[in-house]
Order: C-alpha cells, then sequence, then structure tokens
C-alpha cells in the first residue's frame, strides 16, 4: 500500500491538542493499513497512553520516547539533553528516509528547536530529504516562520480556556 503523495503537516501554537491531532492521523493512517512512526522529542518521564495503544497496533504504529524526565530551560541548557535532541534527530531522518513508514510524526520538535536543544535547520534539512510518497508531520509550539513556510499544511492551536488554569492536573487517559 502506501501513499501517492506525502506533504508536510505542522501543528503548533499555544492551546492543547497538537500532539492529540497528531495521533489522531496516526489512528486513521494505521487504520488504512498505513505504517507509522512517531518520534517524541523532549517527552522523557514514563508511558503515555499513546505507548500502550502502540503496543497493541504494533508493527503498524512504533513510538520512540526520547528526553529526559527533567525540566529544560532556554538558558542553562545540559549537554545531555541537546545529546539525546541530536540523537532522536538522526532516528527521525532514519524512519523519514529508511523506506519502512508511510506517515511520520515529530512530536514536540518544535519545542526542541525553540528550547535550543535543535536549529530550525534540522527540521528544514528533514523536509528536504524527506521523500515524495511519505506524510510528515511536525508538532509543538513556537514554529519557527520558516518551517511554517516549508510545510504544505498548518494548524495553529489557539488556548480559548484551559481547565489547568482551575487546578486540574494531566489525566490519565486524557493528557498522558
Amino acid at each position: 500500500m502506501g501513499l501517492e503523495q506525502g506533504l508536510v503537516q505542522v501543528y503548533t501554537g499555544d492551546g492543547k491538542g497538537k500532539t492529540t491531532a497528531s495521533l489522531g492521523l496516526a489512528l486513521r493512517a494505521v487504520g488504512r493499513g498505513l505504517k507509522v512512526c512517531i518520534v517524541q522529542f523532549i517527552k522523557g518521564g514514563g508511558q503515555y497512553g499513546e505507548h500502550l495503544a502502540a503496543q497493541k497496533l504494533s508493527p503498524l504504529l512504533v513510538i520512540h520516547q526520547t528526553g529526559r524526565d527533567n525540566w529544560i530551560f532556554k538558558d542553562k541548557l545540559d549537554p545531555e539533553d541537546i545529546n539525546i535532541a541530536r540523537q532522536a534527530l538522526d532516528l527521525a531522518k532514519t524512519a523519514l528516509t529508511g523506506g519502512e513508514y508511510d506517515l511520520v510524526i515529530l512530536d514536540e520538535i518544535n519545542g526542541a528547536v525553540w528550547f535550543g536543544l535543535l536549529k530550525a535547520e534540522d527540521i528544514l534539512g528533514l523536509i528536504g530529504v524527506k521523500p515524495p510518497d511519505v506524510e510528515l508531520v511536525i508538532t509543538g509550539r513556537s514554529a519557527d516562520e520558516r518551517v511554517i513556510a516549508a510545510a504544505d499544511l498548518v494548524t495553529e492551536m489557539k488556548e480559548v480556556k484551559h481547565y489547568y488554569q482551575q487546578g486540574v492536573q494531566a489525566r490519565i487517559g486524557i493528557e498522558k
């Protein structure tokens, strides 16, 4: 099977739902027999619900969780976090160009750029080597304008109201 035409999608903005939207797309693709690889940047810290689902949907859905379980500060980057992000970038390039996957989702790669772990040129380089029959989805807040310009579709999630403001913490099965 496979895609006749693969495009580049960006989900960005300060609102909730970027990862969730990409997971919905992954589910749709798997339902049609497409192979999906998700590389999660700066998302260490345990298993999320999507990891449990991927175990059940394997080998059509594979998720690589990368990052440590710690806060990252722009003005005080840890070389370990930079190294992990670079390794995730290499993994993303292999997934994108290796011929195994129809859809590759780079979850929170925009955040990795915003923090300074990667550069926007790294994302642009991935877009440049994307095969024509592979769909590429890039998520995370603060997408670089050059990445937005290079994409075929850009969706901005805008926060209007969020229950975190009322003290509701991340819930299992909804946010994690």
